[in-house]
């Protein structure tokens, strides 16, 4: 009788020996997990730190190239404008020297 008691006590101490090398190896695991969330998340926040000030400025920069760009844009048109007007006055003012050199050939 005793052996057997002996025996179950052997047991149970040899099944709570697996359990706690198995459990001090998944507190081991989870220790590296946290540590290479914690590398993960300060790279992270590192990277990242500055990249709402870098939006913003962004944004503001480029408003204010679409602020300039409308002005340009307006620069352009008016430029446009004046190109066809001259155009314009280029081909009148040929008209008025063709006819002008063909009466002066007719009249010759």
């Amino acid at each position: 009788m005793v052996i057997v008691v002996v025996v179950i006590n052997i047991s149970i101490s040899l099944t709570l020996f697996y359990v706690a090398r198995r459990l001090w190896q998944f507190k081991k695991r989870l220790v590296r997990i946290a540590n290479i969330l914690m590398i993960a998340e300060r790279s992270t926040h590192n990277v990242l730190y500055g990249a709402p000030e870098a939006i913003y400025l962004s944004q503001r920069n480029i408003n204010n190239l679409r602020e300039g760009n409308q002005s340009l844009q307006l620069q352009i048109q008016q430029i446009r404008q004046l190109a066809g007007v001259l155009a314009f006055a280029q081909r009148v003012w040929l008209r008025n020297f063709i006819r002008l050199q063909s009466k002066a050939l007719k009249k010759k």
